[in-house]
């Protein structure tokens, strides 16, 4: 059995917190506060995500770049690949709060929105 130490991000609290891992699965999580820190911890063991946030190259725009962000937490493990095409990609003004920028991110059905106009 894997034992694991977490610190929550879920809320404020910052719980330390204790999951046990058996052949892959959560069994056990201790330490956690509130009911987000046992999400947490299983998300975090099992398939690990973050939000993800950048901008992207504008043209024909007021700024040189918009900021965009994720519509739902990325696999961990697509982060980079992620980074990679929206390193590469150019969108042309007006840009509106909300505007999908990518639709399917890397194949994760994850889209990416403009989070400022330009």
């Amino acid at each position: 059995m894997e034992v694991r130490e977490l610190t929550c991000v879920a809320c404020p609290m910052g719980c330390q917190m204790t999951a046990s891992i058996d052949n892959g699965v959560v069994v056990s999580v201790t330490g956690n506060t509130c009911p987000r820190g046992k999400k947490y911890a299983e998300t975090e063991c099992t398939h690990p995500v973050r939000p993800l946030t950048t901008t992207v190259k504008v043209n024909g725009g007021k700024h040189p770049v918009v900021p965009v962000k994720s519509a739902a937490p990325v696999p961990k493990e697509k982060m980079f690949e992620c980074m990679d095409v929206l390193n590469n990609i150019t969108v042309d003004a007006p840009i509106k709060i909300g505007d999908v920028i990518v639709d399917d991110i890397c194949g994760t059905g994850i889209q990416i929105v403009a989070t400022n106009i330009d």
